[in-house]
């Protein structure tokens, strides 16, 4: 499957009427029969040409129902702006990375046309090794070739954005209101697919090597009014100044009645925005804008002093007590490699347990990283910023989990 060939299989087809002869029309499909005299046809656009193409129909019906199809896509994908995902929660064979399978079967069953995808893979099967055929040694699968398959899956126009991570938190596809899992070893992963939403700009970003201040206005990160969320994520955190690098980003966003929400990733694997998507070896921080008077967001901090189930949910209910909008709303969740079951004393999945349990309908996506970042915020309907206390907040954590809702406006009033 070619890049782009997404679009053409699941964007809106145009349903409209044609006389029929009780013969069938080559190049579509019946679909019912209103009258004896009149049939359904569905056909996406590339048929449609292809019609105009043979002669099959006379030039100027196929013209109108090209016109009809735009027409009837536009209201459509008005219709379609909810987030969608794809997940992936077990191994499989060893010649691809189990998202990259699960995108290829589940693509055309998903009905947005997206245009920002974040994808986030556990670092060790991503890139790690799988076994020859024919040979007695292994070979290391190069995350490259793995990155340029799972985009060539995407529509070309979309923006690509992947990171892996030493450990998974993803919700089963189906239904949001699955159980969300903290997946802490193995191969696994999930994408998400936003469409565009009116009202909504979402804008992928990076930074590296030496920071330029112009650029936050480029990434629309600084000077934008209607700024709301900024997902960040750094790699090759371990790098000589990387800390003052970091700050040099987050500090003028932590002025700002913006939520800040993120961690530290193992790398960077895709960013389909440049032509060179390696990390390099220098430190880089990376992540998705999120802009639109309709945005709604808050974030909690669970810190070292949220040690069991009675104090996550305590957490839990500090964000809840945000009044967040749950329709057509994302939760993140940003956690140490030193939390999960181990540092609950064997007890697993606890925390997205107790996020599930205070919002049973909203999906959970996310990582166990190397740091966090965030802090207690609000951005409610009156976009005002609620601080937990008047000082400055600190956003760079260790051994904490950072908890994220973002609310995309509501999808009723674009429905026609």
């Amino acid at each position: 499957m070619s890049r782009g060939h997404f679009a053409d299989v699941s964007r809106p087809v145009c349903i409209y009427t044609i006389p029929t002869t009780g013969k069938p029309f080559v190049g579509g499909h019946v679909l019912w029969r209103r009258r004896p005299e009149v049939g359904a046809v569905r056909m996406t656009y590339s048929e449609c040409a292809a019609v105009k193409a043979s002669g099959s129909l006379p030039a100027s019906w196929c013209a109108s129902v090209c016109r009809l199809w735009r027409e009837c896509a536009r209201r459509l994908l008005r219709t379609q702006q909810s987030i969608a995902w794809v997940s992936a929660l077990e191994p499989g064979p060893s010649d691809s990375h189990s998202l990259v399978r699960a995108l290829a079967e589940e693509l055309e069953n998903v009905h947005v046309l997206p245009r920002t995808v974040l994808y986030i893979a556990d670092a060790e099967t991503f890139i790690g090794y799988e076994e020859c055929h024919r040979q007695k040694r292994a070979r290391k699968r190069n995350s490259k070739e793995t990155a340029i398959a799972l985009e060539k899956l995407l529509p070309k126009r979309c923006q690509v954005l992947g990171l892996v991570t030493p450990g998974i938190v993803v919700t089963p596809m189906g239904s949001s209101s699955n159980r969300p899992k903290e997946i802490e070893d193995g191969e696994a992963g999930f994408a998400l697919l936003f469409p565009k939403i009116d009202g909504v700009k979402i804008h992928t970003f990076h930074f590296k090597k030496v920071f330029d201040e112009s650029k936050l206005t480029e990434a629309g990160l600084k000077n934008n009014p209607e700024l709301r969320v900024v997902l960040l994520f750094v790699y090759n955190s371990w790098k000589p100044g990387a800390d003052r690098f970091l700050s040099q980003i987050i500090n003028p966003l932590n002025e700002k009645s913006i939520i800040l929400a993120g961690g530290y990733v193992e790398n960077l694997t895709s960013l389909t925005s440049e032509n060179n998507t390696e990390a390099g070896d220098s430190c880089g921080v990376v992540g998705l804008a999120f802009s639109g008077p309709q945005l709604q967001s808050a974030a909690v901090l669970l810190d070292q002093d949220v040690i069991d189930e009675r104090t996550v949910e305590a957490a839990m209910q500090r964000l809840k007590a945000a009044n967040i909008p749950e329709h057509n709303t994302i939760g993140f969740m940003f956690a140490c490699v030193g939390r999960g079951h181990q540092y609950y004393k064997t007890k697993g999945n606890l925390e997205a347990d107790a996020f599930r349990k205070f919002f049973p309908n909203v999906p959970l996506f996310g990582f166990f990283g190397h740091g966090e970042i965030g802090c207690d915020r609000i951005v409610t309907g009156n976009f005002i910023l609620r601080e937990c206390n008047d000082i400055k907040d600190d956003l760079l954590h260790g051994y904490t989990t950072v908890m994220t809702l973002i609310h995309l406006g509501s999808t009723k009033a674009n429905q026609v």
